[in-house]
């Protein structure tokens, strides 16, 4: 199974640098086995049917993207930090650019009175202290951090003031994540109200998306990826009403291949699963046995990513083909502010 595999060529207008308004107005392509139909997002209501279950990601995306300086001798350099995932010892994994120019031990500035001490590097990330803890930490971050953009957006254009509202799930809750559940960003209040009128109904999970999302594969042989690995957590009550509804046939559907990573990684069994916490690395790729998850909604991937084998093992590789050659055609808008698909295999 090689890199290649996966590659397509993706017109340049079509990589979406801002979401639709009102979320809901987002473009649906549904994909079964044999056929393809344009909806929107709106339409969920009625291509959901009473029991199924939605599986949700409650993360909370941080302002991870930090700008500031270090002084030294006199002189001034600015210094750009992202904010990756915080340590039990209460420090925080971070890349900084440039990393050499801040030696162990120097401080970082940044605005709203918050500073980090570089105590060490490894592998090109840096651990870093701030001076501030708990709630203080999470006042000063939301005022100097900015949203950390995806790559393909962020060299297109600065983040702003209304990325903070459009690059977070209006179910966020539990804070720790550095990119969003893109998948999740389509839903409004509205349609989370009329799909819960219709008898659809929400399980919230937990996984912390990671910076390792927007990784590339450097290797040709898929197989030998090491994926990144990142927090997650399936609540006693989540795993319990999944457990009915595989139980009593009725479809499990992560909103996201966040969720779907989290739900299979906490299986236990084929339809079985239980409360579960940790950091989970699992890699799906064609040939994966699913064993939670009847169906996806996700957005378009990026090519020669792990998404893209993700969506490859729940529909089979030339059917997502298929998918995406009628996705182009068709303008569908890709990546994390674009339009989005439910996968039915």
């Amino acid at each position: 199974m090689k890199l290649s595999d996966f590659d397509f060529d993706l017109p340049e207008r079509l990589i979406a640098t801002r979401p639709v308004v009102p979320r809901s107005a987002s473009r649906l392509l549904v994909a079964t086995p044999d056929q393809l139909s344009d909806k929107s997002v709106f339409d969920l209501p009625d291509l959901l049917g009473a029991g199924d279950l939605l599986v949700l990601n409650d993360t909370k995306v941080i302002p991870a993207r930090l700008f500031g300086h270090r002084e030294r001798d006199g002189n001034v350099s600015k210094i750009e930090v992202t904010l990756l995932s915080p340590t039990p010892d209460g420090t925080w994994r971070a890349l900084v650019k440039p990393l050499r120019k801040v030696r162990d031990g120097e401080s970082i500035t940044f605005a709203a009175g918050l500073e980090a001490t570089l105590l060490g590097r490894d592998d090109g990330q840096a651990t870093l202290a701030f001076n501030l803890q708990g709630q203080a930490f999470d006042d000063a971050l939301a005022e100097a951090g900015q949203m950390p953009l995806p790559p393909y957006i962020a060299a297109k254009r600065a983040a702003d003031a209304q990325d903070k509202t459009d690059y977070q799930t209006v179910f966020a809750k539990t804070t720790g994540a550095v990119a969003a559940p893109t998948a999740s960003l389509h839903f409004d209040q509205a349609l989370l109200e009329r799909l819960a009128a219709n008898g659809v109904e929400f399980a919230h999970v937990t996984l912390h998306v990671g910076a390792g999302t927007f990784l590339p594969v450097k290797v040709e042989d898929v197989q030998t990826h090491k994926m990144h690995a990142e927090w997650g957590r399936v609540p006693e009550a989540a795993a319990a009403q999944i457990s009915a509804a595989k139980t009593e046939g009725r479809r499990v559907i992560p909103v996201g291949t966040t969720a779907l990573r989290l739900i299979e990684s906490a299986a236990t069994g084929d339809g079985q699963i239980g409360p579960w916490q940790g950091e989970t690395d699992i890699f799906i790729y064609p040939g994966f046995t699913f064993q939670i998850a009847d169906a996806l909604m996700t957005n378009f991937h990026l090519p020669k990513s792990t998404l893209m084998m993700l969506v490859s093992a729940l529909m089979g590789q030339q059917r997502v083909r298929e998918i995406y050659d009628h996705a182009i055609a068709h303008d569908y808008r890709f990546f994390s502010y674009g339009d989005s698909s439910l996968l039915l295999p």
